[in-house]
Order: structure tokens, then C-alpha cells, then sequence
């Protein structure tokens, strides 16, 4: 069943076009790494997707509704499509509790005993049970972006979406998150990752999308795109990443 519909999506900041006519379609359950050089467009597709960016042009739907062309719909394409960014974007003056439990409160409009319930169990379905009283800054780079996670589960999404969200961490704080994604992946989970974790995408995606300039350039099954890649520009991409492993 197609969850997301993407078509001729276009995002320019002034005379910068960023995206240029995105064609997409999200199955559920699928789970799509996109890849691409700084600057390709990647985050700009995501933060189009829950209109954190609103587009230039183009059509989202989701179950085969239009979506985002009144504000008054924004909250509940946020509710439906969860994002977990880059820099964890945690309340800093709210222990991971507080920050889990805040949108179910004022968004769902959640009662506060039934939001810390909800919030316990996913702080616990990514390993922080222990750190529910702890605020942020007494948290290591790889709890805050599981917080986040936790924050994004609590709200029942039907798509989730990654903005390259071990790019902060120090390098061996990256495989606790990865692990709590791979788990995610293996429920089932609808994701949509940007990353530059090749090996990770390899091993956990059911497609690749390679970004350049804006477009789709390339897109495949992982082995297709990842070990005979057809572009000259993804072949490029990938012989500068060769750390990545199968």
C-alpha cells in the first residue's frame, strides 16, 4: 500500500533551487536510505515532508489525500509523519521524560498519567528507562538521539524520518543509535533515513535513493545502487566512501 505520494516536489530559497521535481512513492513498511554529497537536497526533502520547509511547488499525499495546503492541517501531518533531526533538538530544561511526554500533552492533548505511561515505554523500547529523570545535559550524545527517537515513537507515527541522525555523535556512540534504528526496521517500521552510514544502509534498506543537485539520480535495491551503480555521479559518490562495509 502506497503511504506517500510525492510528486514534482520543488524548494528554492530565493534563486537557490534546492529541489528540483521530486517524483516519489513510499510503500508501507519500506525503508529508504537516501544518500548524497552536502547540498544535494536531502534534508531540504525531509523537512518538506512534515513542512518544517514549506514546498515551492509540487504535491504531497498521504493515503492518497493532498496534504499541506492549509496551515490548519500541519499539525496533523506532524502527528502522522515523525522526524528524528540531526542535533536531537531536545527541551533542555526538561528531564527525557518531559520531552517524550510533551507532544503526547499538547498535541494529543494526552492526560498527563496516561502521557508518563506512554512515555516509559518507549524511553524503555530504547534502552533508557533509567534515564527518564535525567536532563539532557547529563546525557551523552547517543541517549539525547535516543530520547529523540523515543520523543518521534510516542506520538504512533506511520513514517519516520531519519535527518542523518548519527552525524553528531563521536564515533563510538553511533552504533547504539543504529541498533535502536535496526530494531525499529525490524518491526516493520515505514522510514525514510538520510545517512552517510553506507554499510548501515546496505544492510537495512529495502531501497536507496541517490540525490544530486536536487533530483533523484539514481535508485535501486541496495545492491543494485550500492555495489553496480549505473551513474557516473553515484559512482563517484561511492568510490569517496569506501570505509562502508557489505
Amino acid at each position: 500500500m502506497t503511504i506517500l505520494r510525492i510528486r514534482s516536489l520543488s524548494k528554492r530559497f530565493g534563486t537557490l533551487e534546492v529541489l528540483r521535481g521530486i517524483d516519489l512513492e513510499v510503500e508501507s513498511g519500506e525503508r529508504i536510505a537516501i544518500l548524497g554529497a552536502s547540498g544535494s537536497g536531502k534534508s531540504t526533502l525531509l523537512r518538506c515532508l512534515n513542512f518544517m520547509e514549506i514546498p515551492s511547488g509540487g504535491e504531497i499525499s498521504l493515503d492518497g489525500k493532498i496534504v499541506g495546503r492549509r496551515e490548519s492541517e500541519l499539525i496533523e501531518v506532524r502527528k502522522r509523519i515523525g522526524m528524528v533531526f540531526q542535533h536531537f533538538n531536545l527541551f533542555p530544561h526538561m528531564t527525557a521524560m518531559g520531552n517524550v511526554m510533551e507532544g503526547l500533552t499538547t498535541v494529543r492533548r494526552m492526560a498527563k498519567n496516561e502521557a508518563r505511561i506512554r512515555a516509559g515505554t518507549e524511553l524503555a523500547r530504547v534502552g533508557l528507562a533509567d534515564k527518564a529523570d535525567t536532563y539532557p545535559a547529563h546525557l551523552s550524545g547517543g541517549q539525547k538521539q535516543r530520547v529523540a527517537i523515543a520523543r518521534a515513537l510516542a506520538m504512533d507515527p506511520e513514517l519516520l524520518l531519519f535527518d542523518e541522525p548519527t552525524s553528531s555523535l563521536d564515533p563510538e556512540l553511533v552504533g547504539e543509535v543504529l541498533n535502536v534504528i535496526r530494531a525499529l526496521a525490524n518491526e516493520g517500521r515505514t522510514m525514510l533515513l538520510v545517512t552517510h552510514e553506507l554499510g548501515f544502509a546496505y544492510h537495512v534498506a529495502t531501497r536507496v535513493i541517490f540525490l544530486a543537485d536536487g533530483e533523484i539520480h539514481e535508485q535501486g535495491i541496495p545492491d543494485e545502487v550500492l555495489k553496480q551503480p549505473k551513474r557516473e555521479r553515484t559512482k563517484a559518490f561511492l568510490a569517496g566512501h569506501q570505509q562502508f562495509r557489505f
